[in-house]
């Protein structure tokens, strides 16, 4: 284990001989970080974090750090569990969980670009991107494939679905759906992000699909209910249905095109 003398490492803590820990950083007693990490400058590993196998967190970054919650106690504390091949560059924060039994999850292969931030009990999937500053809020629900891009707000309890894009500077008060584009001060759906999905393999017969259903559900008049039974029967599909659970599940109302 190559370790910069000015770390600390206390007791309690469990690293793997192969991590790299570099000057003046912190991992506290309680953290557990697996195979091939590297830590830079000045990170600190809070107590309850779990980071898996080569993960890179970069100059002043802090996992697991105490939420910004006025209820929280340090009783109530949750984990911060982290998978693989995640990247957080410098000065992000990620908050450990308070009011979910499985805490704040990060899955695979993430890069969180510089100042981000992902709060309290966020569920965070894999192969996403986080640009500068983009500010996840408590119990915010990231899937899979998204760019999200810099100074992004999402509210708390918010969720996006798969292989989404946000533009920049954008507030997201509503669950935004799966494949699309959303843009704006309140965030409003403005087309499909085809570009993300040709990248990702989406034949042109899949990304039709997508289209027609979208245009049933938002511009065809019809009602929810009607339109997602319309998409069910007429466009059988795994698509359809990633499109059909998101919407029916959601809490907080589905942002509408624009």
């Amino acid at each position: 284990m190559a370790v910069h003398p000015s770390a600390i490492i206390e007791d309690g803590a469990e690293v793997h001989p192969s991590v790299e820990i570099g000057p003046w950083t912190l991992i506290e007693s309680g953290a557990c970080i697996d195979a091939d990490c590297r830590l830079e400058s000045c990170v600190r590993i809070y107590a309850g974090t779990r980071l898996g196998p080569r993960n890179r967190v970069c100059h002043g970054a802090t996992l697991g750090s105490e939420p910004q919650d006025l209820g929280f106690t340090p009783e109530r504390a949750r984990p911060l569990t982290i998978g693989s091949d995640n990247c957080f560059r410098e000065c992000v924060n990620i908050s450990r969980g308070i009011k979910s039994e499985q805490g704040t999850r990060i899955g695979n292969r993430n890069y969180f670009m510089a100042y981000s931030h992902a709060g309290h009990d966020c569920q965070v999937g894999d192969d996403n991107i986080l640009a500068n500053t983009a500010t996840l809020a408590g119990h915010v629900e990231l899937a899979h494939h998204c760019f999200i891009s810099g100074q992004v707000a999402v509210h708390q309890f918010a969720r996006i679905g798969a292989y989404c894009m946000i533009g920049g500077l954008s507030g997201v008060s509503k669950d935004i759906p799966p494949f699309v584009i959303a843009n704006g001060q309140r965030a409003v759906l403005v087309g499909l992000n085809l570009v993300g999905l040709k990248r990702n393999g989406f034949s042109a017969e899949q990304r039709a699909r997508i289209k027609a259903v979208y245009r049933i559900l938002f511009r065809s008049g019809l009602g929810l209910a009607d339109g997602l039974s319309q998409v069910k029967a007429g466009y059988p599909s795994p698509e359809t249905d990633a499109i059909v659970a998101f919407i029916a599940a959601s809490e907080r109302g589905v942002a509408s095109f624009s």
